[in-house]
């Protein structure tokens, strides 16, 4: 376990993770011969690998603090590279998304809404704000005190906005539920940190 953990780390656990979100994707719409429900299926499955790794990135420091292990140390010093596969997913995400309105104009507009367009702008606004600010030339161009507002707010967002994409199909589908409980999970988290260490809590998304 701990040889694996020395290995997985920093640029070659981002070239991992990237990679194999590809293959994955790739082979999902590649079982609907990379017709719309293909997809559609590599969608609904970067937004699930998209939120698994947001909850990882989000709640390391959280997690280090809490209950300081082998994991945990490795989850918090890879904390920027869990990022940084998230917005790869998210981008697999996006190409998806942007295929699925190119083959199917009338199924995505009625899948889709002005608010999505909003407020999924604003969250891939903040994603790319993240990820190019998770280099050490670039975070150290803005300053810590912008970094720290940056990727506390963005994480807050990003987590508000998984919360409402899953929480809304609910209603129809309650197994949709079980994807609110690690989102829940990582904000009890970051609370009781934060409320035992009040000073220098950053946040864990990049």
């Amino acid at each position: 376990m701990t040889q694996r953990q020395s290995w997985l780390e920093g640029w070659r656990l981002l070239a991992v993770l990237s990679l194999s979100l590809i293959a994955l994707s790739l082979w999902i719409a590649s079982m609907r011969l990379f017709e719309v429900e293909g997809v559609r299926m590599v969608i609904r499955f970067t937004a699930r690998s998209s939120l698994l790794l947001f909850c990882l990135a989000f709640s390391a420091a959280a997690l280090a603090r809490l209950w300081p292990n082998a994991w945990t140390r490795w989850q918090r010093r890879n904390r920027r590279y869990l990022g940084l596969s998230f917005a790869a997913s998210h981008a697999i995400h996006a190409v998806a998304i942007v295929a699925f309105a190119r083959m199917d104009p009338a199924g995505f507009a009625q899948a889709t809404s002005a608010a999505s367009f909003i407020f999924g702008g604003i969250g891939y606004g903040f994603i790319i704000a993240m990820s190019a600010t998770s280099f050490d030339r670039t975070a150290a161009l803005i300053g810590p005190r912008t970094w720290r507002a940056l990727h506390l707010a963005g994480g807050y967002y990003l987590w508000f906005q998984f919360m409402v994409s899953f929480g809304k199909r609910v209603p129809a589908m309650p197994l949709y539920a079980a994807f609110l409980v690690p989102l829940l999970i990582v904000m009890t988290l970051r609370m009781i940190a934060m409320a035992r260490h009040p000073r220098g809590q950053t946040v864990a998304a990049g």
